[in-house]
């Protein structure tokens, strides 16, 4: 067996991490900046059922949601940029 690599050759870990890291930061620069136009103890007046949710629990939604956004994102960018088949 040879242990020479494909020098294109990436792991699932570092594929992973190259989705998780640029989307998780650009979710964090993102909710600062809706967070900051939208203060979340008005939420309640703009949607139905948000009544009980904290400005904690806000926040934490609005980050997650914006990173499962932005991952997928990254994710098609890393998907549709790799080279195609022979």
């Amino acid at each position: 067996m040879s242990d020479v690599r494909d020098p294109l050759y990436t792991s699932l870990a570092q594929r992973v991490i190259a989705i998780l890291w640029p989307s998780f930061l650009t979710a964090g620069l993102a909710t600062v900046l809706l967070f900051t136009w939208i203060d979340p103890a008005e939420l309640s007046l703009y949607v139905p059922g948000a009544e009980g949710v904290t400005r904690l629990g806000a926040y934490s939604a609005g980050f997650f949601g914006l990173w499962a956004i932005t991952a997928v994102s990254s994710a098609l960018t890393s998907y549709f940029g790799r080279p195609a088949g022979r």
